[in-house]
Parts: structure tokens; C-alpha cells; sequence
């Protein structure tokens, strides 16, 4: 049971995120708790580094690249210019930010606008004078409500969709999740503004675009986001119509990573400014998440329960809980199998996917993509978002996904 209780010291201590004098950043709390599993013979190293999913690290790696560059160059503030400058008011943007996050994040993936809109919105920030933690907080649930339409928006739905025999992903997720979603975005519009009632008020706001400062990096940049555009429509065909083909996001990410890699001058700039910290977060967060998989524990709480677990009611409270406690990739890799088994049908499969991805609005720990937005805005500019300021605005909205996506699957 040592996996366990190291589990909810770690989720203490990053709510916390003090003790005594001692300040915590939530990487260090993560390697920690790694560390404590390995130490204590909870897990063996063989085992441990068998757990840290390489795909997931790299595919951060390369977007951590391309974020990095697009910054350096002065090509991102010029196409946050491009894309926002028609919100004439903070409520407008609030909405553009909402909207647009949560529909690239459908076909990015979510960790994916994470990682490259945070400076965006540390930027807004600066330029129209709204406390960062409100933009934050707009584009971690906008990044997570919008992935759950798709099956490439985030890695429990790619798993649903491959290993859970969807006959036709993109059409059955649209089908099922699309109306909700998009309520479910409007919902997260309101409570932010309830909320946030003084940073996103109806006054205008005035754009000024921001000069590109090194232009070779930046026609890099462009190249690369050609690069990515093109292998996530063949991401998209491979999903579709060649679903055993081995086509990885993590190929998008390095591919997009190549050209500043390969023709850039500051290329170890780069390197030496991306975020490192994260990455070691979640080889850390695989590490202890796997020895308290090792467990068993929830396998057989699970099991000793006896409720129907293919109904969409029991599929939602589960997997906002335990995505809590054991993430929501280990939970669907869970629950998937038992879904398969029982020969469920596509409504129950929408559930667990949906489900496990709002789950992520409840607390900080329940999606990857809110740890990146922390961690980069902690970096970059010495911003955060503390436990209980995520919470009150994402425990409300998380009832309020789950009841929406549960109406809609339950009775339409």
C-alpha cells in the first residue's frame, strides 16, 4: 500500500505546495513521490523506466521545440495579432479564446495548444492588462472541453478509438460529443466570467501587432507548422481508414521539431530554454502511477463494487474520480478492456471518453495539459495557478460537463 499512500502525500503536497518555509513547485513533488516508490522497492528501476511512456515524452519534447522557437521569433505574438485582433472586448476574447483553443485542441491535441498558447496568453496579458490567471485558467478548460469531440484530441480518446473498436472514430465522436461540447464551452464561458467578473468586462480593446524579431527562425516556423498541418491530415486518413498502421503523434512533434533542429542557428538556445521540468514531471508521474497500478487497488475496488459499469452513469462517476487519482489514460486503459468484454455499446464507449476528459476541469492533476499551462506559466513569468483558484471554477464546471454530456447520452 506504499504506492498509495505516496500517491495522496503527492496530491497533498501539490495542493499545498508549502510546507514550513520550503516552497514546492509541482515537478519536484512529482520526482519526489517517483523517487519515494523507487527507493522503497515498490517498483523495480527495470520497471520504472519500462513505464515512462517515450511517445508522450517526446511528443512534448518536439512541441516544447517548435513552442520555443515560434516564441524566440516573434512569430507567435504575430499570429496571436492575426487570429485575435477582431475581438473588439475582453467578453469577445474570452470567447475566442474558448472557442478557438477548444477547436484546434481537437485536431492538435490538447497538450499540444498547451504548450504553445501559454505564451500566448501571458502576452494578452500584458497587452490588455487581465491578470494572467484568468486567461490561464480560459485556456486549460477550453484546451480540455474542445479535445473531447475527437479522437485525436488527447491520449484516452486515441485509445478509445483504436482499442475500442469505433467503427468510424471521427464520424461516431462527432456524432456523440460534438453538441455537448459546444455547450459545454459556453458553460465554461459563464463561470469564468462569474468568477473573473472584472478582467472580461465589455470595453474595448486595443490590438498592436507585435514585430517579428528574427525572420530566418521564423520562415523555420513556418515551415514547420506546414509540416505539422500536413501530418496531422495524415494523422487524421491513418485514424480513418488505415487505423493498424503505427502512425504516432510523437512522429507530428519531432517532424515539426526538424527544421529548427536541423537548419537553425539557435537550436541549443532552444534546447537550453525549453521546459525541462515538465518533462521530468511526467517521466516521474509514469514512474509512481505505475507502481500504484502495480496495486491493484483500484482493479479490485472496481471489481468489488457490482454496479452495471457499462451505464453511462457509472462510467461518468468513475472515471472523474479515479482520472483523479490515477490519471485518465491508466484509468481508460483500465476500464476500456472491461467495456470490450462486455461488448458495450458505442453510447458507453462516447461516455468514457468525454467523462475521462473533463475530468481534467476538477483539479489540476486531472489532465497533463493543465500541469504544462502551471509549469510553463510558472517559468516564463513567475505566474501560477494555486489548487483551490483551479478548483472553485473547475469542481462547478466539471458537474456541469458531466451532467450536459450525460443528458446527451443517456436520452438523446
Amino acid at each position: 500500500m506504499f504506492p498509495i499512500i505516496t500517491l495522496v502525500t503527492v496530491f497533498l503536497l501539490i495542493a499545498v505546495r508549502q510546507v514550513g518555509r520550503v516552497r514546492f513547485e509541482i515537478w519536484q513533488v512529482m520526482v519526489l513521490g517517483a523517487l519515494a516508490v523507487l527507493l522503497s522497492g515498490s517498483i523495480a528501476p527495470l520497471d520504472a523506466f519500462r513505464a515512462i511512456d517515450l511517445d508522450v515524452i517526446f511528443f512534448l519534447f518536439g512541441m516544447f521545440v517548435l513552442g520555443q522557437a515560434l516564441e524566440l521569433s516573434g512569430y507567435l505574438s504575430h499570429l496571436e495579432y492575426k487570429t485575435l485582433k477582431h475581438a473588439g472586448s475582453g467578453r469577445i476574447l474570452l470567447l475566442f479564446i474558448l472557442f478557438g483553443s477548444g477547436c484546434a485542441s481537437a485536431f492538435l491535441m490538447n497538450d499540444t495548444l498547451a504548450i504553445v498558447g501559454t505564451p500566448v496568453m501571458l502576452l494578452l496579458s500584458k497587452k490588455h492588462n487581465i491578470r494572467p490567471k484568468a486567461l490561464l485558467i480560459a485556456l486549460a478548460f477550453g484546451v480540455t472541453i474542445g479535445s473531447a469531440a475527437s479522437p485525436i484530441g488527447n491520449p484516452q480518446n486515441l485509445l478509445i478509438a483504436l482499442k475500442g473498436g469505433v467503427a468510424d472514430p471521427f464520424v461516431t465522436f462527432f456524432m456523440y460529443l460534438a453538441a455537448p461540447t459546444v455547450i459545454n464551452l459556453f458553460a465554461a464561458f459563464f463561470l469564468i466570467r462569474f468568477f473573473y467578473p472584472d478582467e472580461f468586462e465589455n470595453l474595448p480593446l486595443k490590438h498592436s501587432q507585435e514585430p517579428i524579431k528574427d525572420h530566418a527562425l521564423a520562415i523555420l516556423c513556418r515551415i514547420s507548422l506546414v509540416i505539422t498541418a500536413g501530418m496531422i491530415v495524415l494523422k487524421i486518413y491513418t485514424v480513418g481508414l488505415a487505423p493498424r498502421l503505427d502512425f504516432r503523434l510523437t512522429y507530428i512533434a519531432l517532424s515539426a521539431a526538424m527544421p529548427v533542429f536541423l537548419f537553425s542557428r539557435r537550436r541549443f538556445e532552444i534546447l537550453k530554454k525549453i521546459d525541462w521540468s515538465t518533462l521530468a514531471f511526467f517521466a516521474a508521474m509514469f514512474i509512481l502511477m505505475k507502481s500504484v497500478w502495480n496495486t491493484g487497488f483500484f482493479q479490485g475496488l472496481l471489481a468489488e463494487t457490482g454496479v452495471n459499469i457499462a451505464s453511462v452513469g457509472v462510467i461518468t462517476a468513475v472515471s472523474v474520480t479515479l482520472s483523479q487519482l490515477i490519471s485518465n489514460v491508466p484509468l481508460v486503459a483500465l476500464y476500456l478492456p472491461m467495456l470490450s468484454h462486455l461488448q458495450a455499446e458505442p453510447r458507453a464507449l462516447m461516455a468514457l471518453a468525454a467523462a475521462s476528459t473533463v475530468a481534467g476541469n476538477l483539479f489540476i492533476l486531472g489532465a497533463a495539459s493543465n500541469v504544462i499551462i502551471i509549469q510553463t506559466a510558472e517559468k516564463r513569468a513567475g505566474q501560477t495557478i494555486t489548487f483551490w483558484e483551479f478548483t472553485r471554477v473547475g469542481a462547478p464546471l466539471t458537474f456541469i460537463n458531466c451532467l450536459v454530456y450525460w443528458i446527451f447520452l443517456r436520452f438523446l
